[in-house]
């Protein structure tokens, strides 16, 4: 769904908000993403009567959508999928992998669902990357409009194959937390997830930001850690990750760390001006 203006409510009737991708996926790629949300979502997931999550703008081919139905429903086993694609080829490619909860759909940022249901969960994963960054706060305000009252929309930006990825997980009321998670054995410093930073953050990762401030604590944490790596990369991201505590508003704990990820709440790093 790349764009150089802004998505306007204005297009005709009918007509998917957006542009198209260029696509890339690969399978597991979004695995980290996906295991974050059962593990923080899936409570609320479980509570719905008949909760929807959409996989929006999932690309060239519908490996996303079918992993994230199997790994939701290990929490939530109610959970339908609906995968929502701009490009009718791409919708038309994943119809032959429809199955019991798992279906496709043409559209965008208007997320169309039947009968208008209101999603329990949107995950738009590298879909924002290509656009512009003044348009990422209308694009969020489209989403979040669109949820059920206890919804959740998650948006980041990963590598080709989800080694790194830091996402913002935001409420029908705006952004929420942003969390940062990797393979450990990969990392040389945490300041490497910078190149995956949603479009929100990615630009604003320089002195006088927020963001660069906690990059730049992270990586002298990790270095004051490094006696810890003798007990393996987990331990030191552990170790890390309570140095930054007391500076930082972490809103996860230990069994979240062991998984190589850290959350902070959005305030913390929400852009200057």
């Amino acid at each position: 769904m790349a764009s150089r203006s802004t998505p306007s409510p204005s297009r005709a009737p009918g007509r998917p908000v957006g542009s198209v991708t260029r696509g890339t996926t690969n399978p597991n790629r979004l695995r980290r993403m996906d295991r974050w949300i059962a593990a923080t979502h899936g409570a609320v997931l479980r509570r719905a009567e008949a909760p929807v999550a959409v996989d929006l703008g999932y690309g060239a081919a519908p490996w996303t959508a079918v992993e994230l139905l199997a790994r939701l429903r290990e929490a939530a086993p109610r959970v339908r999928v609906v995968g929502i694609e701009i490009e009718p080829a791409r919708v038309a490619g994943a119809k032959p992998y429809e199955r019991d909860g798992l279906s496709f759909r043409h559209g965008g940022f208007e997320v169309p669902l039947e009968g208008g249901v209101r999603p329990t969960l949107i995950r738009a994963a590298n879909v924002l990357r290509q656009y512009d960054e003044e348009q990422v706060a209308a694009v969020w305000a489209r989403l979040c409009s669109r949820l059920a009252p206890d919804g959740l929309l998650v948006e980041g930006t990963c590598d080709e194959i989800g080694r790194r990825h830091v996402w913002v997980a935001l409420g029908p009321e705006g952004p929420r937390t942003v969390t940062f998670a990797t393979r450990l054995g990969s990392l040389e410093r945490p300041s490497d997830l910078a190149e995956r930073l949603p479009k929100a953050l990615i630009h604003r990762n320089v002195p006088g930001e927020p963001v660069h401030a906690f990059l730049r604590d992270f990586d002298r944490a990790w270095a004051a850690a490094a006696p810890y790596a003798s007990y393996g990369a987990r331990q030191r991201w552990i170790r890390t990750a309570r140095a930054l505590s007391g500076d930082w508003p972490l809103a996860d704990g230990p069994g979240r760390w062991r998984q190589g990820e850290l959350t902070l709440r959005w305030e913390a790093l929400r852009p200057v001006g």
